[in-house]
Parts: structure tokens; sequence; C-alpha cells
């Protein structure tokens, strides 16, 4: 018994023992949790903002306050080293193919030379261009080796039409001790690590230090002078005292030149990030849709499927298939913008009972442009809707779905190196998306068409283009003779083309269906866009320009007037004697980025009393 006793005995102590291990081991893991939260929260709280040492760290800067656009350059590094705005196209491939595109071409009429095709970000000046017969072309302003680039247009090359809005919009600020603030923290940053490198110094180093931080706290506050602090005066004129005093110690000339040169590379590059980021922020603007414009046309789809049943589709059959009625052809995923065109051609022609709108979209935007156009009459004009993915075209296969495509826009960039300085020029031109090349099977009983872009305004009768006899031809379009066929040979190849043809604009065009057929432009079309292994907007634009070589019709200028989206500035008389107003480029003017003195010529063909603009507060 006793010795069963002293057993268990035994076994209490060896139970106790073991809990006092266990509340150890607890406590200790408890108290290491807690620690490795306090030493980086002490970091931050403590020796990040005052506790550091008089001595620099090795590359020179004082551990003062860093704010989060310096690491966020890591994110854009991959701008960097390249002259595409290649995060913008990442977001920009994500959007639908309906979406208008852009792309661009720098080259040279001067063959002699290899021409660079260097893709940069949309659109830019449209000012008639010189002779560039001479002209020679690099990828990028550096590469020419001669001259230099005004700063304007080196930022047009680069982020286009994003330049022009930013030079119209910019606002003067009032920031005069802001900037006094910053070149005074820019000159005590570069004296400091060799001022701290003096033992004899150290007052003057720690006076230095404590007025870099207060400054800095101050400017990561305040972007105005209003922002700024009351009493800056006095830090003002401590900075300066300290940064006198520096000034007046020996020290190592090239330390402090080579600090300089390392503060100002950051600078710019600071300021580089910066002006990338805005132009993205730009592209991703004018690339979306609206939140108004999406929200008019949910509703519109929702109210369609409430009463299916009340948008029934008229006794029209003939007269969509009546070949001596005027027939407009629109390709567009935009209910405001096709209503514009359709509006706006119908005001301001003579008669409207022979004229019929075939409206073009996708099954997405279907149903929301069938009840607009059922809601809202114009004259005696006839009105379709059709849904291309529903088209029983002959030529295609029936399981394959045919998807939306709009006309494509090109920024064509133009660097003239004739003279000692570089001037760069730039235009767009816009043609017509593979879509187009259906219409002869789409509207088969029809012998001619005219086709309007969804970004148009009308502002005389177009009665007179059916009456035109274009002599074989059969596009008749406007043509932008500032860009040759010869200066986009890097797209062209090297294709049979006479390379002193003018490029066409789409926008405005009128196509002879008849003679089309005839000679069987699309199987042209195709066979040109399956040579090579280029973008589609690439294949559109040689396809395009090929397939109508020699086949195109000049319209007089007066038809029709382009830039009202990137060409701030456009003669308002030439505007208004215009008969068509195209508003090619990024900046729309159903969008808040449009260039307000041409959105008055866009808005007033606006239906405006319908109620669904009210309630999704679309007010271009």
């Amino acid at each position: 018994m006793k010795g069963g006793g002293g057993g268990g005995g035994g076994g209490a102590v060896s139970v106790t023992t073991g809990k006092r291990r266990w509340r150890s081991l607890v406590i200790g893991v408890l108290f290491l949790v807690i620690l490795s939260m306090l030493v980086p929260l002490a970091f931050l709280l403590g020796l990040h903002n005052g506790f550091h040492s008089p001595n620099p760290n090795p590359n020179g800067y004082v551990p003062v306050h860093k704010t989060s656009i310096v690491s966020d350059l890591k994110i854009y590094d991959k701008y960097e080293n390249s002259e595409t705005f290649n995060h913008a196209e990442d977001v920009r491939s994500n959007f639908p193919d309906g979406a208008k595109t852009e792309t661009s071409d720098m080259s040279a009429t001067d063959t002699s030379h290899h021409s660079k095709v260097t893709p940069v970000s949309p659109p830019a000046v449209p000012q008639s261009l010189p002779n560039t017969s001479n002209s020679k072309i690099a990828g990028t302003v550096a590469a020419t080796g001669r001259g230099g680039v005004d700063e304007n247009e080196n930022c047009e090359l680069k982020f286009g039409s994003y330049c022009l809005w930013r030079r119209e919009h910019r606002e003067e600020m009032k920031d005069t001790m802001v900037k006094k603030l910053k070149d005074q923290l820019f000159v005590a940053r570069a004296y400091y690590p060799s001022i701290a490198k003096l033992p004899s110094q150290d007052k003057l180093t720690r006076a230095l230090r404590q007025n870099i931080q207060e400054v800095e706290r101050v400017l990561s506050e305040s972007a105005t002078d209003v922002d700024l602090p009351p009493g800056i005066e006095k830090k003002i004129q401590r900075m300066e005292a300290a940064i006198t005093k520096a000034k007046s110690v020996p020290v190592d000339c090239s330390n402090v030149d080579k600090k300089f040169r390392q503060i100002l590379d950051m600078t710019n590059d600071e300021a580089n990030f910066h002006m990338k980021q805005s132009a993205f922020l730009y592209q991703l603007a004018v690339q979306t849709m609206p939140k108004s414009l999406h929200c008019l046309s949910m509703r519109l789809t929702v109210e369609y499927f409430k009463s299916p049943s009340v948008v029934m589709e008229l006794s029209q059959a003939d007269r969509f298939s009546d070949p001596s009625l005027h027939h407009y052809v629109i390709f567009s995923t935009n209910v405001l913008a096709s209503s514009v065109v359709i509006n706006s051609t119908v005001l301001c022609a003579r008669e409207s009972k022979n004229q019929v709108f075939h409206v073009l979209t996708d099954g997405q935007n279907y149903f929301a442009m069938k009840l607009w156009f059922f809601r809202n009459t114009f004259k005696e004009a006839t009105v379709q809707v059709l849904n291309i993915e529903q088209l029983n075209l002959e030529s295609h296969d029936k399981a394959i779905l045919i998807h939306m495509f709009l006309p494509v826009e090109y920024r064509v960039s133009l660097l003239n190196v004739d003279g000692p300085s570089i001037h760069s020029k730039m235009q767009y031109i816009s043609v017509f998306s593979h879509l187009h090349y259906l219409l002869p099977e789409i509207f088969q009983s029809l012998t001619k068409v005219v086709v309007l872009d969804d970004d148009v305004v009308v502002q005389k009768d177009l009665s007179a283009l059916w009456d035109i006899n274009m002599g074989g031809k059969v596009n008749g379009a406007v043509q932008s003779c500032s860009v040759s066929l010869g200066q986009l040979k890097s797209y062209l190849g090297e294709n049979s083309y006479d390379k002193n043809s003018c490029a066409w604009m789409s926008g405005l065009n009128i196509v002879d269906l008849a003679r089309w057929r005839e000679l069987d432009l699309t199987k042209t079309y195709q066979r040109l866009v399956s040579m090579g292994e280029e973008s589609k907007e690439a294949v559109a634009l040689r396809g395009s320009l090929l397939t109508f070589q020699d086949l195109v019709y000049a319209l007089d200028g007066v038809w029709a007037l382009s830039g009202l989206g990137h060409d701030y500035g456009l003669n308002i008389e030439a505007i208004k004697k215009a008969a068509v107003l195209h508003y090619n480029g990024h900046m729309k003017p159903w969008l808040e980025l449009g260039i307000p003195r041409y959105k008055k010529f866009w808005k007033k063909f606006l239906n405006q009393e319908d109620q669904l603009l009210s309630e999704c507060n679309v007010h271009p």
C-alpha cells in the first residue's frame, strides 16, 4: 500500500511539472507573437520618423517619409523601356471587339530608308502636313540623332491626344510657396550626405535633418499655398538659414554634384510616372462607356422585355429592300450616337419619306436599339435595326458567330527631319472594319448605299450624293492626301500599289454595291487580310486601302470635315460650312472629355425630351 501510495504521489508531481512546462510554453509563444507585432510597429512609428542615426545610409539619403508613389513605380516598370503604352493596351484588349480601336504608324515617304512602325498611344494634331518627301522616320526621337523635338510634339508622340487635352485643361495653381519649399528640399537633400560625414558639423546635420523632415511632412499634405499650415514662413526661413550655413561649409563638390544628379533623376522618373499614369487614366476614360449611357442601354433592354409584343416590326419590309430609296447604313453599339446621326440626317433633308436607315448592332445592344427607335420617330424616315449576330449569310458558316466591328481609327505619326530641328505631325485616318465587307451580302437587293459612322453629325441635305456619277469607282470618300500609301508601307508591305495615292477616310462613304459585286471585292479583301499574322487592326488598314486601290472616287472636301474628336484648332466657319462633321479621335462629343466648343453641333440633334435620359442622368 505504501509502495502504491508512493507511486501515486510521484504521478501527481509529474502532472504538476507538466502543467508548469505547458504554461511556460504558452506564455513564451504569446510573448513572441506580441513582440513580432510591436517591433514592426515601433520601427514604423519611432525609428522611421525620428530615431535616425546622424550618419547617412549607404545610399546617401536621409531616411525620411516615403510616399506610396515611389513604391508604385515598380508597378509601371513595364512602361519604362517601351514606347508603347502596354498597360493601357492590356486593358483595351479586354474591351469588347466593338470598341473603336486605334493604332499608329510612324513611317516616311523616303523609301531609301527603312521605316520603323512604333505603336504609340492615341490621338494627335491633324493640321495639314508639309511636304515630307525627304522625311525620315525613327522609332524614337533620340534615334534620329539630329536637332531636337519640341516638348509638346515629343509628348504627343508618346501619349497622343492626352497631351492636347492636358494642355487645354491645365489650371493655373497658386503654389509659389510650395514650389519654394520643394526647391529648398531639393538643395537640402543634396548637401545633407556631405555635411553628415563631417564630425564637427553634428549640430548642422541635426538641423538639416529636422528641417528636411518638417518640410516633407508639410509637402505630403499640401499641393497649393492654401493648404500650407500657419507659420510656414518661419519654416522657410529656418530651412533657408540651414542651407546657407551648409553652403558655407567646405565640402567635396563632386559629392554634392552627384547627389544633385541623383535627386534630379529621381524627380524626372517620378514626373514621368505621373505623366504615364495620367495618360493611362485618360485612355481608360475615353475607352470606357460612361455610366449614364450604360444605364440608358440597360433600362431600354429591361423595358423591351417587359412588353416585347409592343415593339412590333412595322410592315415596311418592302421599303427596306427598295433600291429606288436612299439607304443609309450605320454600324453602332451606341444608342445615343446612332440616334443623333439619324436625327441630324433627317432634319437637314429636304424630304425624309425616301430615307431608309439600317442600324447594324450586336446582340447586347440590339433590344435597346430596337425599343429606342420604336419610341422615337424621325419624320417620315424608316429605321431598321439588325442584329449582326443573327444574320443568315450564305458565305459564312452558320456555326460561326459574326462579331461586331466598328470602323478602325489610326494615328499616323510623321517626323520631318529635313532641317536642323525635328518636327512631328499627326494625322488621323479611319477605314472600314471587317464587317463592312459583308455589305453586298447583307443588302443583296440594294445597288447603292451611303455608309455613315456613328460619330458624325449631318448639317446639310445629303440627297445630292445619290446623283453623283462615280464613273465605275466603288467607294466615294473624302481623301486625306497628307498621308500617302507610300508612307504606310510598313503596314501595306510590298504589294503592288501607287505609293503616291492618298489615303481615304471612312465617316461618309458612297458605296456602289453593284460594282462591288461585279469586282468581287470581298474576296479581294479576304485575300489581303489573310496575308501575314498582324493584329486585326493592322490587317484592316492594309486590306481596306489596297482593296479599293484605284477604286476610290474623291469627294469634295466640303462634304466632310474630320478632326472634331482631337483637334482643338479647327476653324468655326469651316465647321459651319461642312455638310458632315466627323468626330474622329478619342474625344467623342458624348464623353465628358469631348472638346467643349464642338459639342454644341452634336448636342443640338439629341432628343433630350425622352424620360429615360433624365432618369439615367444623360447630359452630354
